[in-house]
């Protein structure tokens, strides 16, 4: 195996060095306007380079806050579990496992995708946009790394009704991760320690109600 391959297969480590980002619809857009016939996930986490995670938390997110049937939320929250772990761990961008990386879409397919995504993404950026961002050094980094991690726990831990506010959490920091946007940092830093909270009084209430009964 020649040095670059290895070195391609081995995650990076560093601190954030974007402080005013490119905007993730005009990103998306160059990217499909660029792409080749195929696109993979790992050619999207590269263009993404370190705002992978907040792009990646929030599109693992999004299915939590749709209503599903019970147990669900235990497997589709793994993937913020993965991501958010990733960031603990100090990586500079999301590491995929090889066969999620490989995974393609023809480029019709992508674009199509992005087209029907950017007019969303644009008008979220009317309100979400660089400023104010505190998270300027490594361990700044790995501290919101772990609250997006505690956040993730909670959506996959198996707490009646206490599943939907910490994934909502988890796509307002994923937004805010993604633009370096430190008003909705803070607007995902409230509704995370809410939804600790909401899920803290259902355990406790739960736990009071069993003991109650047995």
């Amino acid at each position: 195996m020649s040095h670059q391959s290895a070195a391609a297969t081995v995650p990076a480590i560093a601190a954030s060095s974007h402080k005013h980002p490119e905007k993730l619809s005009e990103l998306l857009e160059r990217l499909a306007r660029d792409a080749g016939e195929r696109v993979s996930m790992r050619e999207i986490a590269t263009a993404l380079d370190d705002r992978s995670f907040g792009a990646f938390l929030l599109v693992f997110a999004v299915p939590n806050l749709i209503p599903l049937p019970p147990g669900a939320t235990m497997v589709l929250g793994l993937p913020m579990v993965f991501v958010a772990w990733q960031m603990v761990m100090g990586y500079h961008k999301v590491w995929l496992p090889r066969a999620l990386a490989d995974y393609t879409v023809d480029r019709a397919t992508f674009q199509r995708m992005v087209t029907k995504v950017s007019p969303w993404l644009r008008g979220a950026e009317n309100w979400v946009r660089p400023r104010n961002w505190p998270l300027g050094g490594a361990i700044r980094e790995r501290l919101f790394g772990i609250f997006a991690l505690l956040l993730a726990v909670t959506c996959v831990l198996p707490i009646p009704f206490g599943n939907w506010l910490p994934a909502f959490a988890v796509a307002i920091l994923g937004v805010a991760h993604t633009e370096r946007d430190g008003n909705c940092l803070a607007l995902g830093v409230l509704a995370g320690l809410i939804s600790f909270a909401v899920a803290g009084f259902v355990v406790t209430a739960t736990g009071a109600f069993l003991l109650h009964i047995f």
